[in-house]
């Protein structure tokens, strides 16, 4: 085990994004934060994060929480009014 420091941070996502994110944190057990910070570390070495059956879990909870956004989209969001 590697010690590290973890800091608080304001990070904003779009709400489907975060819903399958807290849904597949919950299927593996592991608190959202900690995911997020296994995904990065794999795309940092240009590494796939994720097995053949979690992206099935990926795809039903896309599908329950109605995420339709590909990484194509990645660049081209907006936000809309907040009202």
């Amino acid at each position: 085990m590697k010690e590290i420091e973890r800091v608080q941070t304001g990070l904003r996502l779009e709400k489907r994004i975060l819903k399958v994110l807290k849904g597949l944190a919950e299927h593996l057990e592991i608190p959202v934060a900690e995911l997020i910070e296994g995904i990065v570390l794999h795309a940092f070495e240009g590494k796939a994060p994720f097995s053949p059956s979690t992206l099935a879990k990926i795809e039903g909870l896309k599908a329950v929480y109605e995420l339709d956004l590909t990484a194509a989209d990645s660049h081209r969001l907006t936000e809309g009014d907040t009202k």
